[in-house]
């Protein structure tokens, strides 16, 4: 199976702007979505990246390129994994080749990288949220403009989306919602809204009344309005009332999301009504491409693969600081049943397969709610249960009141079970766990955690699991060292750190991750080098007896240095009274765009040879107590 390359796309070679675009005829378009679609699987094969949503909005975002005027009408997407077709369109076709690389274009909306991404999105459900207040905008400025937001059903399973359209219907809003609805986040859809929208689609009656009754009327205005008010009539003897409706929208649907003339004739309606206006589109995840269709969760993100089999490229020989977790969690639910595993809609991502499988009584997805995930597990651990919650950083950061005042404040027993902290690479900034040793670290009763090898992981699990308070432990993406696993499921001593090399002149004290850099450059060097395991609570004798016998103290940390754990050390030895010379490590103040994991850490001085860099430009310094950030 040969697939086509530009030079066998002669309609997409044509396209570098919606200006192009709308120059077409629309019977052109079906040939250009193929095109576009054949060249999406091309690229993304070599690549890697978000494939199967992409694939399944070809036709949706062809249609709304070619009846609003981009980008002067404004077009918000959702999470940014469906945006592919988006960036092809919009002027960045020849830059696919450098999607999520060093230097080269996102993999989702951003401001800066072209006029056409109106909102910068990484995480969920902001889409209804951002697109009204640019409405709001339009009106205010008296700019006669459409906006658009585009959001899954998955999305729409995110309280912030249900926040904006009970404000945009109350507020009669000039705005339209597009619900993309392929059934399918990156997890399988889970909650009432997902059932609700499965049964306005199995209604079939409903849905051929509604498409019959406008084609034939969707030309004639007058009679337009007609059959809108016989719809809602009959709406009560076929199907409840609509919730969308009933917040305040007008909505229409379902439309097949995969034929462009029902589309761009249903947008060029709606395009000239007012109002908060909601259209439900059904599209197929992974459309076009068999191996995608087939099992759009193994095709959500993909790694580089052979398009002709779809099989993708091995990844690295190790487990994964995920699948420590997974099996850790199998085990301690094993041997205690007070244990519920809680994930906001992240199963596959989170390690949780296993568990969900042997223990579906016990496992909770609460779909994309991170706010809930955290209060719903407080709930539970005031009566009796051990939750854990297996979150993202990033997505930690969307629970913060949640965790400082239904977790911590009450001094409740949950763990969280932190993934993908530090740097992760392709996903870039909305993605990366930058923030979490700053923010947990100053909230009380929190212990936190970071491990420097996989089975340093599954002991801290432990630690965190047989507390009476709240826990965290946070790890990195990916493979840890190779460190074998023990069976056992043993706690640490809590707050205690280790000397892993010692040395003379300069001790370097690292957290998590980067304990195999920092025994790289102290070797080199000939510096101590100590895997502090704990940031809160610190291991302070072991830091008050390094202070007195080195001349320089260095923190290394895959956080930002501001707030992070160096800063702990830092207070530690300002409020001791120690007037040891230390520099801080870290991410510097600036978001850190995507690109190879390791070159991040390189740029950021956070590698083995950045850390030698630092010790030879502060080892023979006479300066006074000092922060470095790369």
């Amino acid at each position: 199976m040969t697939r086509k390359t530009t030079q066998d796309s002669p309609l997409l070679e044509t396209i570098n702007s919606p200006d192009d675009l709308r120059r077409l005829k629309e019977d052109d378009l079906p040939g250009l979505a193929g095109e576009i679609r054949e060249f999406l699987i091309a690229s993304v094969s070599r690549t890697g990246g978000h494939l199967s949503a992409g694939l399944g909005t070809v036709e949706l975002t062809l249609a709304l390129h070619y009846v609003f005027n981009t980008p002067e009408d404004r077009l918000v997407w959702d999470v940014g994994h469906q945006t592919y077709p988006h960036k092809i369109l919009t002027g960045r076709r020849d830059h696919m080749h450098t999607l999520r690389q060093t230097d080269g274009i996102s993999g989702f909306p951003r401001r800066e990288e072209s006029e056409y991404d109106t909102f910068g999105v990484g995480h969920s459900s902001t889409s209804i949220s951002a697109a009204l207040g640019m409405a709001v905008a339009a009106a205010r400025t008296g700019a006669e403009r459409q906006v658009v937001a585009v959001i899954g059903d998955g999305a729409l399973s995110g309280g912030q989306a249900f926040e904006a359209l009970n404000n945009a219907g109350n507020m009669d809003a000039d705005l339209l919602v597009v619900l993309n609805d392929n059934d399918m986040s990156i997890s399988p859809n889970v909650g009432a809204m997902s059932s609700y929208l499965t049964r306005i689609l199995s209604g079939k009656v409903y849905s051929h009344m509604r498409e019959g009754s406008k084609t034939v009327l969707s030309t004639i205005p007058p009679m337009w309005q007609l059959a809108k008010r016989v719809e809602e009539h009959m709406k009560g003897m076929v199907m409840p009332s609509t919730l969308f409706e009933e917040l305040g929208f007008n909505y229409f649907g379902p439309v097949d999301g995969h034929n462009l003339n029902a589309l761009i004739r249903t947008l060029r309606n709606l395009r000239g009504l007012k109002g908060p206006r909601f259209l439900h589109v059904v599209t197929r995840k992974g459309k076009g491409y068999e191996p995608a269709e087939g099992d759009p969760i193994v095709y959500h993100g993909v790694t580089p693969f052979d398009p002709a089999t779809g099989k993708m490229e091995k990844k690295p020989a190790g487990k994964t600081y995920t699948q420590v977790f997974g099996e850790w969690l199998c085990d301690m639910a094993a041997r205690d049943v007070r244990l519920v595993g809680i994930t906001p809609a992240m199963r596959e991502g989170s390690g949780l397969v296993q568990f969900s499988e042997r223990y579906p009584n016990r496992y909770f997805d609460v779909g994309i709610a991170e706010q809930h995930a955290l209060t719903f597990a407080g709930g539970l651990a005031c009566d009796g249960m051990k939750p854990v919650v297996a979150i993202y950083s990033t997505f930690l950061q969307r629970g913060y009141d949640q965790l400082i005042h239904d977790i911590c404040l009450q001094n409740l027993p949950v763990l969280l079970a932190i993934d993908r902290a530090g740097l992760v690479g392709a996903d870039g900034a909305t993605h990366a766990g930058s923030f979490d040793f700053s923010y947990l670290r100053c909230l009380p009763n929190m212990t936190v955690m970071a491990p420097a090898d996989e089975n340093e992981c599954r002991r801290m699990l432990s630690t965190g699991f047989l507390l009476n308070g709240p826990a965290a432990v946070r790890y990195p993406r990916g493979t840890g060292p190779g460190v074998a696993v023990d069976p056992a499921l043993e706690p640490l001593p809590v707050g205690k750190a280790e000397v892993r090399r010692m040395g003379k002149r300069v001790a370097l004290l690292a957290f998590g991750s980067m304990l195999a850099p920092a025994l790289e450059a102290g070797e080199a060097f000939g510096a101590t080098v100590a895997n502090m395991r704990f940031v809160k609570p610190l291991d302070e004798d072991l830091i008050r007896e390094l202070a007195r016998t080195h001349e320089l103290l260095i923190t290394v940390e895959e956080n930002v240095v501001a707030g992070g754990a160096g800063s702990a050390v830092n207070e530690f030895l300002v409020a001791a009274g120690l007037t040891a010379r230390i520099v801080n490590l870290g991410l510097p103040d600036r978001f850190i765009e995507h690109g190879d994991h390791r070159a991040q850490l390189a740029r950021c001085g956070l590698d083995a040879a950045g850390i030698r860099r630092a010790i030879l430009r502060h080892v023979a310094a006479d300066a006074p107590a000092e922060r470095e950030t790369a």
